[in-house]
């Protein structure tokens, strides 16, 4: 599969993280970011411009798991 960012075809990485109560706030996510940029670029060698992150806040009643929601796990 060839992904295509910016009119190149060059090495990237599209990152959706998603998660309950971690990734709701700016401050959290501009700290996360900084995480995973440094380790997208350092160990993959990919430039800061070829990494796209996406943060999806999420609540428990939203996953299911062992046939019930977070909710009640």
């Amino acid at each position: 599969m060839t992904l295509l960012m910016n009119k190149s075809t060059e090495p990237c990485a599209h990152l959706l993280v998603s998660s309950i109560g971690v990734v709701g706030t700016a401050e959290q996510n501009r700290t996360h970011s900084a995480s995973f940029f440094k380790f997208l670029t350092e160990e993959l060698s990919l430039d800061q411009d070829r990494i796209v992150i996406r943060f999806f806040p999420l609540e428990a009643w939203q996953i299911g798991k062992k046939g019930t929601v977070m909710t009640f796990l």
